[in-house]
């Protein structure tokens, strides 16, 4: 593509025109006729490597001063908002060719963007999705490396949807990728906030800062639909300016649910808006897939699409992989993975869990290593809230000490009775949960739901797949 087509006028450059053979911010995949983004991260910062990359062939580098660089820098006030609008440029501008809605919030993003999707499916449209367990066009899987996808991959990704026919794309939007402005230009015809809680202050250092990194969403949306129950969700919808609706399942907001039922099976409840109500009965168990429901068919409404048609999908679905899911085992006992791994997470899971658990409640959970380490012992206060058991194990504990992490854990059961055990080695924990169960006893996996790996020293990714693992253990558990 000629650098003045990529560019579209709208950066001054002394540049003469030529044709330009890539974009990147990596300086490691520089190739002879490539623009390189100067991007400053939190270790590392382009505008060390520009007169290198220029050295191996560069065109040009997008720099935010003069490194004295002459014709060969374009310089603009933003280098991550200039790369973002040139990723766009460099695959025709995908983004102008499908809707998008957006989801953010700590929890429930998987779910409710998995829900949109079938819907949206059901009622005739092809859908792209962008997410923590894998990206689809279609039915088509596509591994993921990150819930949102660095900008450059972010676009490509977009341009295969658009060429395989997608009108929509839902996305769950992550605070990184919106500080980090991977999204690039993305415009959403609607946007979902769910709640906040907390999570990734190692990055974000405050509550204020993960907060108003995920307001950043609001600011490109054409509709917004919000989480009322949430504090951050009231303050939010205070905040911005653009049209938008509430969701609550404590009887407010535009759309709310009254009379829920939870089952073991399911959940039934009466939907409630524009001053009526309809009967719901979800496949999808637990208070707070009545939540993510009601986001799903809120955002859905936005979109035009009749309510009978919405309601009539939103009971087919049939749930996503690693959230509440149950792990067969054809014993008494129940085994339910889950990728709770916030303090607010795990007290949903299991106050929602415990509602049907007619025996004891067992919660297996552990702490990422290199990560927050003060949500450690509020995690323990949270499983204590509602479990009869826990089993304290490990969770990607990087490069920490998994005896360490699990030390922090357990200053959180100071002043808790709930008993409890320390199995560091996770298989050895689940084999140990099992084999503890009794009749009409549940077990909750916690921390790992979608993932099938355990991070290491080093980044070293190990083979590790709870479902696997369950069948593993059942030959080892005696029956009853």
């Amino acid at each position: 593509m000629q650098l003045y087509t990529l560019l579209e006028h709208e950066t001054e450059t002394a540049l003469p025109d030529q044709e330009i053979t890539g974009l990147t911010d990596d300086s490691r995949k520089v190739q002879p006729g490539m623009i390189f983004a100067c991007i400053r991260g939190e270790r590392f910062d382009g505008h060390t490597v520009a007169e290198e990359v220029l050295n191996k062939g560069a065109a040009a580098v997008i720099a935010d001063h003069d490194l004295g660089l002459g014709d060969r820098q374009i310089l603009t006030e933003d280098t991550r908002a200039l790369y973002g609008k040139l990723c766009a440029a460099w695959f025709g501008h995908p983004e102008r060719k499908m809707h998008f809605i957006g989801v953010t919030g700590t929890n429930g993003k998987t779910t409710i963007t998995n829900v949109i999707k079938h819907i949206l499916t059901r009622s005739g449209y092809k859908v792209g999705l962008i997410g923590t367990i894998q990206n689809e066009i279609g039915d088509k899987i596509i591994h993921t490396e990150n819930t949102t996808p660095f900008v450059y991959d972010l676009m490509a990704l977009y341009a295969r949807m658009a060429e395989e026919g997608c009108d929509y794309v839902v996305m769950e939007v992550s605070s990184f990728g919106l500080v980090q402005q991977r999204i690039g230009v993305t415009h959403f015809d609607a946007a979902v906030f769910t709640n906040l809680t907390q999570d990734h202050l190692d990055y974000h250092g405050t509550m204020e800062n993960y907060y108003q990194a995920k307001k950043l969403l609001f600011h490109r949306c054409d509709y917004a639909v919000i989480n009322i129950d949430d504090a951050y969700g009231k303050r939010l919808y205070e905040e911005i300016s653009c049209p938008k609706k509430t969701y609550s399942t404590e009887g407010r907001g535009d759309y709310y649910a009254d009379a829920i039922k939870l089952r073991a099976d399911g959940t039934s409840f009466w939907l409630c808006c524009n001053d009526k109500s309809f009967p719901v009965n979800l496949q999808l168990i637990g208070m707070f897939n009545v939540s993510n429901a009601l986001a799903a068919l809120a955002v859905c409404c936005t979109r035009k699409l009749p309510l009978k048609q919405i309601l009539s999908a939103l009971e087919t679905c049939s749930g996503v992989r690693g959230r509440c899911e149950v792990i067969p085992t054809g014993r008494d006992f129940t085994v339910i993975c889950d990728y709770a791994h916030t303090p607010d997470a795990i007290e949903n899971i299991l106050r929602s869990v415990k509602e049907y658990t007619k025996g004891r409640l067992i919660c297996l959970f552990g702490c990422g290593g290199n990560r927050d380490n003060t949500k450690r012992p509020k995690m323990a206060k949270a499983a204590a809230k509602y479990a009869d058991l826990l089993i304290v194990t490990s969770d990607n504990p990087r490069d920490e000490d998994p005896e360490a992490i699990i030390a922090e854990i357990l200053t959180g059961l100071t002043d808790r009775d709930v008993p409890y055990e320390v199995v560091v080695d996770r298989k050895e924990a689940i084999l140990r949960s099992m084999q503890l169960a009794q009749p009409e006893d549940v077990i909750v996996l916690a921390g790992k739901g979608h993932e099938d790996y355990q991070i290491l020293s080093g980044g070293l990714h190990i083979h590790m797949d709870e479902r696997e693992i369950v069948r593993e253990c059942l030959p080892h558990v005696p029956e009853r």
